[in-house]
């Protein structure tokens, strides 16, 4: 099973590299990433700066920026996922093999999510390089560096499962953005509830929880949150995908 799974996770890591999309979207990526950390360093630097902490003021605003660019960039990402082999017909190949659903959600899932983790390494790169000559919270660095690796890893089992539902990688992208834009904004209607509907509306958000390991808050609530969310997420690809197999 787990040889199969790496299989299909470097098969699908390969075939998104041989496509310019990947390359555009490591290259916009960091250049946007890279404004945001230049831009609050020079403020930083400022003399007449108040800021509490280089920690604070450059890297925690920049993974905060980081994550609603991957937001924002995600659904081009995770579009192709399955809608894509459905569209081909590639599918048909995939249910006949002797391969498990499951084997298969779980393949495409890790292959995208290494490409997650090399764009986190490349924006990581940018506030390591401070370590030259300054000194940095690791421990504050190290929680929103889990942070983000939560977030995408619980974005992209999110992208697997609507890929799944349809054979358009268009729609597959639009009912992706319009699901991670609820889950961002839901926040902000929180506010406006009473208090007990304000804490549950305030669980489901995938910032608030984000927040927390921006400001160094290793809190096992958010870590199982994002765990759970993805895991559900992968569960519901499996079982789509496994009822698609049996009834076709």
């Amino acid at each position: 099973m787990i040889n199969n799974i790496i299989l299909i996770a470097g098969n699908e890591l390969r075939r998104f590299f041989k496509s310019p999309l990947a390359w555009v979207i490591l290259a916009l990526v960091q250049f946007l990433v890279a404004i945001f950390f230049y831009v609050p360093l020079i403020t930083y630097l400022q003399p007449a700066s108040v800021a509490s902490g280089l920690t604070d003021a450059v890297v925690s605003t920049m993974y905060g920026f980081a994550a609603y660019i991957i937001l924002m960039i995600s659904p081009l990402i995770t579009m192709r996922l399955i809608a894509e082999e459905r569209q081909l017909g590639t599918i048909k190949l995939l249910f006949s093999s002797p391969i498990t659903i499951t084997e298969i959600v779980l393949g495409k899932f890790f292959g995208i999510t290494i490409f997650y983790m090399l764009i986190l390494i490349l924006i990581t790169l940018m506030p390591a390089s401070l370590l030259f000559g300054t000194h940095l919270d690791l421990g504050q660095v190290a929680s929103a560096f889990i942070g983000l690796l939560l977030l995408m890893t619980s974005i992209a089992s999110i992208g697997l499962f609507l890929s799944s539902l349809t054979n358009s990688p268009a729609i597959a992208a639009i009912s992706t953005f319009g699901v991670l834009f609820f889950l961002l904004i839901i926040t902000i209607g929180g506010t406006n509830s009473s208090l007990k509907t304000a804490e549950i509306v305030s669980y489901l958000s995938l910032v608030s929880h984000y927040n927390n390991f921006l400001s160094g808050l290793f809190n096992s609530i958010d870590i199982f949150y994002y765990i759970i969310l993805t895991i559900f997420f992968i569960i519901l690809c499996i079982w789509r995908l496994d009822t698609e197999r049996i009834y076709g």
